[in-house]
C-alpha cells in the first residue's frame, strides 16, 4: 500500500493529507508519519484489522525475493517501483549485500519518498532515486537514471509490490505490467502483489476508505482473478500466485491470522 499513480506528479510535501507512503510507513513501525497519517491508519484499521500484517507480509515478501533474485537467479539490475519509504533492508543492501556491483532504481512521486531516498543513497553510485509516475511507462524508462543503471539487453527484476492496487482501474493496471514486460530483456522477472479480498462487501469498503482518506488518490482492493491477469502469459515461478506470507517462507503461518484481506501474488519470468 504505497503512493498513488496515474495522477499528477508530486507537489510540495502537504502533511495535512494522509499520504499513502507515510500510512505504509506507520503500518510498518516507522517514524516517518505525521498525525493525519496515524489518523488514517486507525480509520483503515477499523475496517481492515489485518492491515497491519498484511504491510508487513508484504515487505518481508519484498526482501525474500530480491534475496533470492540476487543469489540463486543471479540478477544484477532492480527496478522498484513505486519504491516508499526508506527502511530496514532496503532492495539495494539486500541486492548489493549479494553482489557489490548490483544496480537498483527506486521510482516513486511521494516528495517525501524522494527526500528521503535521495539523502540515504547520495554516496551510492549504483543507485538512484527517480521521481516519476509507474504507470507512464514511456517516462519511467527515458529517465536518464533508469538508462544509465538499467541496461535494457540484461535480465532486470521488477518490484511491483504492494503498489498496483494503488493504481484506478481506469489505469488498466494489467495493460501498464504488460507494457512494463515488453521493456524488459528476455529473462527478467515481475515480482508483483496487491491487496485482494474474496468477499465484494470487504474490497468495497476499504477501498472506500482509502479513498477517503488520501482524497481520491487511491485505487482499490481486488479480487485473485483479477490480480492473476497480471499474470496473464508470464511463467510464474515457485510456489505460484499465493498469499505472499507464504512464497518462499519457512515461517509457520499463526492460526487465527485474518482471511478477509490479503497481499497476494508471486514472481514471474519472461
Amino acid at each position: 500500500m504505497r503512493m498513488v499513480y496515474g495522477t499528477s506528479r508530486a507537489r510540495g510535501i502537504d502533511t495535512s493529507t494522509p499520504s499513502i507512503a507515510r500510512m505504509h510507513d506507520f503500518l510498518l513501525g516507522g517514524i516517518e508519519n505525521y498525525e493525519s497519517d496515524r489518523a488514517a491508519c486507525t480509520e483503515l484499521l477499523r475496517v481492515a484489522p489485518g492491515i497491519r500484517e498484511s504491510a508487513r507480509d508484504s515487505r518481508a515478501f519484498l526482501e525474500r525475493t530480491v534475496r533470492y533474485l540476487a543469489t540463486e537467479r543471479r540478477v544484477r539490475q532492480f527496478l522498484d517501483l513505486g519504491s516508499g519509504l526508506p527502511t530496514r533492508c532496503n532492495v539495494h543492501q539486500i541486492a548489493q549485500h549479494a553482489h557489490s556491483s548490483s544496480r537498483v532504481v527506486y521510482v516513486d512521486q511521494d516528495p517525501i519518498v524522494l527526500a528521503h531516498g535521495r539523502t540515504t543513497l547520495e554516496e551510492n553510485a549504483n543507485t538512484a532515486v527517480v521521481e516519476a509516475d509507474l504507470a507512464d511507462v514511456e517516462a519511467v524508462f527515458a529517465d536518464a537514471d533508469v538508462r544509465r543503471l538499467i541496461k535494457p539487453d540484461e535480465p532486470t527484476a521488477v518490484l511491483l509490490v504492494s503498489v498496483l492496487h494503488c493504481l484506478r482501474d481506469e489505469t488498466v493496471p494489467a495493460a501498464v505490467v504488460s507494457r512494463i514486460a515488453g521493456r524488459l530483456a528476455p529473462g527478467s522477472f515481475l515480482v508483483m502483489c496487491q491487496l485482494v479480498s474474496d468477499r465484494p462487501q470487504v474490497r468495497r469498503d476499504v477501498t472506500q476508505v482509502m479513498n477517503r482518506v488520501t482524497g481520491g488518490r487511491w485505487g482499490c482492493v481486488r479480487s485473485k482473478s483479477e490480480v492473476a491477469g497480471y499474470f496473464a502469459g508470464l511463467n510464474v515461478i515457485g510456489a505460484g500466485l499465493v498469499e505472499v506470507a507464504d512464497w518462499n517462507s519457512q515461517a509457520q503461518q499463526l492460526p487465527g491470522r485474518s482471511t478477509r484481506l490479503q497481499e497476494w501474488g508471486g514472481v514471474a519470468q519472461l
